[in-house]
């Protein structure tokens, strides 16, 4: 007898979309959990920039207590084993509008973590959501990602070529793109071009086992796709819109920061072009109002192709959202 697949809802589109904000509506309904498909998000002090939702970290017991608004005094509090169950003492989860949202907020922006380990950890979520009978659903922009974890196949375990890399890294994304694209195409038509770490990354691959066999497609999951897709001129809007309040929220303290911290320009550059252009402003070669003009143009771009990646995928039901004063949280 066949085993039956764990039901799912994978919520995808472009950036700006709303995925977040309906994420957490059809949680709040059905008694649903959400884990993050966001390349980005997962990294601490990476807020204004991507967009992260402003949730707050909770000890499970107070959450499953229904205490979702503890302050700060209380949390500490709950440290005594008086209050918190053994088996909760230490756990916490990233709680945003009282729904937790899991693989957010929780690695340092110094270190990478790859697609193999966000579908490892993702998966052992999934089983863990629904062992208490709740509906695991997938929000996220990063397309590979999603696939990643929707779709039986295996990523590849090759370890890292150091030599290699230090010599990719001197090269600009559009070459790097041309030198994968040459080495695998299927894999180059799926990656975002301008991402230097993801497209040595897959250099690296691709030189060690030639076209990556990971491209299979065989469901893994009993899923329920729905695709959020505003009309361009709106979406457009939310962006321009968005991109103004990075800027005031503070991305550029948040970069002077991490610069502070230690994290290299280079790793900052890889964190996308929001961060890459506040390096520019830093040096001096954009105003504020530049800034935000080039956030703007470029995260409309990275939508775009955010869009071409999800519209291959014909099993999505595309909805409309309806235009709305948001905060275009992703």
């Amino acid at each position: 007898m066949p085993v039956k697949k764990i039901k799912i809802i994978v919520i995808v589109g472009p950036t700006a979309s709303g995925k977040s904000e309906l994420a957490v509506k059809i949680a709040k309904k059905i008694g649903g959990e959400i884990i993050s498909a966001d390349s980005r998000q997962i990294y601490q002090n990476i807020d204004v920039g991507t967009a992260k939702v402003s949730g707050k970290w909770m000890y499970v017991s107070s959450l499953r207590a229904g205490r979702s608004n503890l302050n700060l005094v209380e949390k500490k509090a709950l440290r005594s084993p008086r209050d918190i169950p053994r088996d909760d003492r230490h756990e916490k989860v990233f709680v945003y509008k009282g729904i937790p949202h899991y693989g957010i907020d929780f690695i340092s922006p110094k270190k990478i973590y790859s697609a193999g380990e966000f579908k490892k950890c993702a998966e052992a979520k999934i089983k863990d959501i629904f062992s208490r009978g709740k509906t695991p659903i997938i929000v996220g922009g990063t397309g590979f990602w999603v696939d990643s974890l929707v779709y039986d196949f295996t990523l590849p375990e090759v370890e890292p070529d150091w030599s290699l890399r230090k010599k990719m890294e001197k090269k600009p994304p559009a070459e790097l793109f041309r030198i994968l694209e040459k080495l695998d195409p299927k894999r180059a038509g799926q990656i975002e071009k301008e991402n230097p770490r993801r497209l040595i990354r897959a250099i690296e691959i691709a030189k060690k086992l030639g076209e990556v066999p990971y491209l299979k497609k065989k469901i893994k999951y009993n899923v329920s796709w729905i695709g959020l897709n505003p009309p361009k001129d709106i979406l457009q809007k939310r962006i321009s819109r968005r991109a103004r309040e990075m800027v005031k929220k503070g991305i550029i303290s948040e970069t002077k920061k991490l610069l502070r911290a230690g994290v290299s320009k280079k790793k900052i550059r890889e964190f996308g072009f929001e961060y890459k252009a506040v390096l520019e402003y830093l040096a001096g070669n954009l105003d504020k109002t530049e800034l935000a003009e080039k956030i703007s143009r470029d995260t409309y771009a990275y939508a775009r192709r955010q869009m071409s990646w999800f519209k291959r995928n014909k099993e999505i039901k595309w909805v409309t959202p309806a235009p709305s004063r948001s905060s275009g949280k992703v």
